[in-house]
């Protein structure tokens, strides 16, 4: 990794935006946006789910055509109405969901769609030198013959930045660029922007976490409702501050909870064990427990077995040995009681780890996933055909408590932002009044607002007497919602802690297996 010193002076915008708008139907996204991003800066575009602040950034890069307004680059109009356009402008994007083929290799992914030259290999040898060399001045070290798939989320997102660079990219665009990360892999991302910083490059965030504001970018812009309410340079503000502007209202930054009431034991799992389609064991001989009116967080870094569990006692996955047991009764080794539907069916609500993979099918309308799973359910069912109305009021329902924007249920679910499909599968799943709620990464990529309103959902629920099991890399989250914690290293429990002596240097040296 280069060593940072001080960065060269630089004068002059990289690229504005001036009075842009951008309709979808009747849903005004962006509301005469304008905003300007010194060069050689880190600027930050922070706002809530549904703000415009992705929609933007996309009419940028070229994925959406503005309905009106100008782009400028470098102070120069530049006409971009597709991702090349705005290539041939140094611009590049790194999405949130990454564009990579999990089975071509690194070198692969980086060269598609700009092989050149009349034979494929000769375009290869060009691109390994210089993406040896991207790699070395960046901090982007990765192995270029490894398939995508076999990667890391860090290194896959590291790919995504070479692919930019590689293209010529000036001005780099990442879009909730640490929703997927480690604690870790987000450190090692911070130095690797610097140094992009360092050489020159502009580094615009879409982010909702006031921590990367406050600790990485020059200047921060504010969007709420699709307008700018405020552009700041980022050490005249404050977390406080910035949360206020987002929402419209002060916003409480930390979780306001009471001791817990445990009571009756809702889940005991012991000696569990879960193996991959490959056949490699990912949890190995977990044992836990979960009682009505707790929440119990598991930590650990990603990769280490966590995921694997929740989707188990989920019933997605078979389990390869072990007991489970809910209320006393055993559910491992019978098939009938335990999969996915007999589990929704004893009172077990799931909210996966990945909402867009697991959680919706998001071809269909908001109002159909807000049934998923649930659809064979008699509310929702006529003499012959599914009661529509019925869905729909109870979609518009859910839509109104949770503030899930826009309020239109006959939207497909790829039309809502990352936070506001959370919000979908949250409802579905804590409105059937679990007993036992397993929750995989509840906040990833859902902004300040929105995870003080979930995290106040779930401790209310947890108040109610129901039993919580959490999985979250982020461990302010765990730290603050847990009553125990549990922290898993390489597919093992190896500890417990309360949360007041859960420390950050604490949980990290036993994620790190060095209890």
């Amino acid at each position: 990794m280069m060593q940072e010193s001080p960065r060269p002076a630089r004068s002059g915008i990289a690229l504005e935006t001036v009075a842009i708008n951008k309709w979808f139907g009747t849903n005004h996204a962006n509301r005469d946006v304008s905003l300007s991003v010194p060069a050689g800066t880190i600027h930050g575009v922070i706002g809530e789910n549904g703000a415009g602040k992705s929609t933007i950034m996309s009419i940028v890069y070229g994925y959406l055509r503005a309905d009106g307004g100008e782009i400028r680059v470098n102070g120069n109009p530049a006409a971009i109405r597709t991702p090349r356009d705005a290539l041939a402008a140094g611009i590049g994007m790194v999405h949130q969901h990454f564009m990579l083929v999990d089975p071509f290799s690194v070198l692969e992914n980086v060269l598609l769609g700009a092989e050149g030259g009349v034979t494929l290999a000769g375009g290869l040898a060009r691109a390994r030198g210089e993406l040896t060399r991207l790699a070395r001045d960046y901090g982007l070290e990765v192995d270029l013959d490894s398939p995508v798939g076999d990667l890391p989320v860090g290194a896959q997102q590291r790919v995504e930045i070479l692919k930019a660079l590689y293209r010529g990219a000036d001005i780099l665009i990442l879009d909730e660029p640490t929703g997927v990360l480690t604690p870790q892999e987000a450190d090692h991302l911070f130095r690797i922007l610097r140094a992009l910083r360092q050489q020159g490059k502009t580094v615009i965030i879409i982010t909702h976490k006031l921590r990367e504001i406050m600790e990485l970018t020059d200047n921060v812009t504010v969007m709420r409702r699709g307008q700018v309410v405020a552009n700041v340079a980022t050490r005249d503000t404050s977390r406080e501050q910035l949360a206020e502007l987002m929402v419209g209202r002060k916003v409480l930054l930390r979780v306001d909870k009471t001791p817990a009431k445990p009571g009756a034991e809702v889940l005991r799992v012991e000696g569990l064990r879960v193996r991959d389609p490959s056949g490699v064991e990912r949890v190995k001989g977990v044992g836990l427990s979960v009682r009505a009116g707790e929440i119990v967080g598991i930590a650990g870094v990603s990769g280490n077995g966590q995921s694997e569990l929740l989707e188990a006692l989920a019933g997605m996955r078979p389990i390869a040995g072990g007991s489970v047991r809910m209320r006393g009764e055993e559910l491992a080794g019978h098939a009938n009681r335990f999969n996915a539907r007999a589990l929704r069916g004893l009172g077990v609500g799931h909210v996966p780890e990945d909402r867009q993979k697991v959680g919706l099918v998001t071809g269909f309308s908001a109002e159909e996933c807000s049934i998923l799973g649930f659809q064979d359910d008699p509310a929702w069912n006529g003499r012959v055909l599914l009661d529509r109305d019925a869905i729909a009021a109870n979609c518009a329902r859910q839509m109104e408590d949770y503030d899930t924007r826009p309020r239109d249920g006959t939207l497909a679910a790829a039309n809502f932002s990352g936070g506001n499909q959370q919000k979908i599968v949250l409802a579905r799943e804590i409105e059937r009044n679990p007993d036992l709620l397993l929750v995989g990464q509840p906040t990833r990529g859902v902004d300040i607002g929105a995870i003080e309103f979930i995290h106040r959902r779930l401790v209310a629920l947890r108040d109610q007497g129901k039993a919580i099991l959490l999985v979250s890399v982020e461990l302010d989250e765990i730290r603050a919602l847990s009553d125990r914690i549990v922290v898993m290293f390489d597919g093992h429990i190896v500890g417990e802690v309360l949360p007041d002596e859960a420390d950050e240097k604490t949980l990290g040296l036993m994620m790190a297996g060095c209890n």
